[in-house]
């Protein structure tokens, strides 16, 4: 079953309280999204680290009930 682009959003929000999150549905079958995801937290990491912090939000559903998540990372100007 495919995941909603509001709860990916949540579960972002959820570990990341300060995240601007925006969500696109690439394909519009619920299964290829776009993140853009601008938070604090990320300052000083590694982009490597920025989208591992991402992707653990999102709780091991990547690869499984979410297909695929094109993810940029970035912190507040």
């Amino acid at each position: 079953m495919p995941m909603a682009a509001s709860e990916i959003e949540a579960m972002i929000k959820a570990a990341l309280p300060d995240a601007l999150v925006e969500i696109t549905d690439l394909a519009g079958d619920g299964d290829h999204y776009a993140a853009r995801v601008v938070s604090e937290t990320f300052r000083g990491l590694p982009r490597v680290r920025q989208h591992q912090r991402v992707y653990e939000a999102l709780g091991g559903r990547m690869g499984g009930v979410l297909h695929a998540l094109q993810l940029t990372t970035a912190t507040p100007d």
